[in-house]
């Protein structure tokens, strides 16, 4: 078996490792490069049970655990600790109120408040994203998976149309599979133009990361800012002596080049203030990268993972939004179990079955260029 993969993000390469464990022959198509997207540029944050009581919960749990044995199993340092997180709030305006009940975190500034802990080292995690995401591809390609590069730009059927045999490759390359699983995140809407294929859309979000270490402590802040307007901050410090904070999220056009993916105006400056403004630390910090992201979004809030209905060997994993990084590999592993068993053993897919959602009308796809 010959397996496709379009798309080498956090979801296509961790899909890319579990199939090779199985002895799948692999190649995973990218056209921009590994982790050039969302899997490059998130937070990288994992929980246990904050997914629980809704349709996630045994994906994301699973993921949970799937985390820790790869970080003991494959052999790759991407990050991977255990950390507690906060609650908390905060104004650019309010008087400074002093440490709270001794869970605060120290590194906060006097005018966010710590509310709640959220998690703990049992309940809570991370990874480097991109250091993650590049290992899984190293991790596959080890067992026999190989990288193409190129554009992926349409399907190879059989002569009666209901089965795929392939994919096209730069409008003039074929290469022949099996099957081939969809994995391009928010770009994963290009697919329905190849095939019934639910909607997928692109949330913007906005980060910086800082050339500054503080202890394994996340928090997730709601913030006024001076202007009057409120934003979600989120602070990870990172075991690679950096900090990672987002926030600021938007609904811009998708572009049809992810190299194309740039911050909205004035947003890097307005996440730059409010960093200052609850971290410190960060006044002074040298700032590393400053980056947008789109993260992919589906109709109902739910991942499409499984077979596309109407053309047999097709099959798509997208749509994870916030978290992708977190429940990747029981993504791949359930996709993997799939392809090669005629179905998932470990996590229930139901949830997610594309078939669940209309398809999307690809007349009314408009993605400008780019570059």
């Amino acid at each position: 078996m010959h397996v496709l993969i379009c798309g080498a993000g956090v979801i296509g390469t961790s899909t890319a490792y579990f199939l090779s464990r199985r002895g799948v022959a692999v190649t995973v198509i990218e056209a921009a490069g590994v982790a050039c997207a969302a899997s490059g540029k998130s937070g990288g944050f994992l929980a246990l049970d904050w997914c629980d009581g809704t349709p996630l919960q045994g994906l994301a749990r699973r993921s949970f655990a799937l985390h820790a044995e790869l970080a003991r199993d494959v052999g790759a340092d991407w990050g991977y600790r255990r950390l507690d997180a906060y609650s908390g709030y905060g104004a650019a305006r309010a008087a400074a109120t002093g440490r709270g009940d001794g869970h605060q975190p120290a590194w906060l500034a006097d005018r966010v408040t710590v509310d709640r802990q959220l998690g703990t080292t049992r309940t809570t995690a991370q990874v480097v994203p991109a250091a993650f995401t590049t290992a899984m591809m190293r991790a596959a390609e080890a067992r026999g998976a190989r990288l193409h590069r190129g554009r992926v730009t349409g399907l190879l059927r059989a002569r009666d149309g209901a089965r795929v045999e392939g994919a096209e490759v730069d409008g003039t390359t074929a290469i022949e599979g099996d099957a081939v699983v969809i994995a391009m995140g928010p770009w994963s809407i290009l697919a329905a133009g190849w095939m019934r294929l639910p909607g997928v859309y692109g949330l913007k979000g906005h980060s910086l990361v800082f050339d500054t270490a503080l202890p394994a402590e996340a928090a997730f802040l709601e913030y006024r800012e001076a202007t009057g307007d409120h934003s979600s901050p989120e602070v990870y410090p990172r075991p690679d002596g950096t900090t990672y904070v987002c926030a600021i999220s938007s609904e811009s056009r998708l572009p049809r080049d992810p190299d194309a993916v740039a911050p909205d105006p004035g947003a890097i400056e307005r996440l730059q203030a409010i960093c200052g403004q609850i971290v410190p630390a960060l006044v002074q910090a040298k700032i590393v990268a400053r980056q947008a992201c789109f993260r992919p979004v589906t109709e109902d809030g739910l991942p499409l993972i499984g077979a596309v209905p109407g053309i047999a060997g097709a099959y798509v994993a997208t749509g994870h939004s916030v978290w992708g990084m977190l429940n990747a590999p029981a993504t791949g592993e359930a996709v993997a179990e799939l392809i090669v068993d005629g179905g998932a053993r470990r996590v229930d897919l139901s949830p997610f079955d594309p078939a669940r959602l209309r398809p999307f009308d690809p007349a009314r796809l408009r993605m400008p260029a780019g570059h």
